[in-house]
């Protein structure tokens, strides 16, 4: 069985307060990612931020960026969010034609790669491609909007991911996006999560890195 990783908490800053959005980022400072959701208006019906927030939110923290690029074609958008700072570029498989080889791509550009999936596409047919990835994004929402309700359903795909990872003894981060709470968080993390998206309950909070410090222990507490 694969090592317990300690929980990763990654607070969305599309949560954030966009007027203060390099003081926004410092409050997060405790945490171990800062989430970068970035949505095009085509795949997903949203319309967030691209490269040139994803460069400035790189320019005031030290922590990895963790971005999900919620896109159509995105092969051919790749390479901004690397120049811009991206720590792990994070795909839908529903948007590209072959994962694999742009995860191959990613990785030989220095980069994590990660794909992610929307809530009624089924994991079972990526299982025996996992090793070409270094994380997997289950949305337990629908990609598109924060503050959505958290679909519990969504946590028997974690737990089909997780019995293949272990039994394959693969090095693949298995993270949740969407609803992710105090009061969801122990569910998803005795599911076999690693790492956590939280955005309004970070952000929504007086005190983010107080909310930071409370997810993560509940996430220990419940894994």
């Amino acid at each position: 069985m694969a090592e317990q990783r300690a929980p990763i908490i990654s607070p969305s800053i599309l949560a954030a307060d966009f007027t203060q959005l390099g003081e926004q980022v410092k409050a997060i400072a405790n945490a171990e990612w800062v989430h970068v959701d970035v949505m095009d208006g085509h795949f997903v019906p949203n319309l967030s931020f691209g490269a040139d927030i994803t460069k400035a939110v790189s320019r005031v923290t030290e922590l990895p960026l963790d971005v999900h690029l919620m896109i159509e074609k995105p092969e051919q958008w790749v390479d901004h969010y690397i120049d811009a700072g991206a720590s792990c570029v994070i795909f839908h498989i529903e948007a590209t034609e072959d994962p694999v080889s742009l995860a191959r791509d990613l990785r030989s550009k220095g980069v994590r790669a990660g794909f992610s999936l929307r809530p009624g596409t089924p994991i079972e047919p990526m299982l025996e491609h996992l090793h070409e990835f270094d994380e997997v994004l289950v949305m337990s929402v629908e990609p598109g909007f924060g503050g959505q309700s958290f679909m519990p359903e969504q946590l028997e795909k974690v737990r089909t991911l997780r019995s293949y990872i272990d039994e394959h003894d693969l090095d693949v981060i298995i993270e949740i996006d969407g609803g992710i709470s105090a009061k969801t968080i122990e569910a998803a993390a005795a599911a076999g999560c690693d790492a956590f998206v939280a955005g309004s309950a970070v952000y929504g909070n007086d005190d983010p890195a107080g909310a930071v410090e409370e997810l993560r222990r509940l996430a220990q507490a419940a894994s």
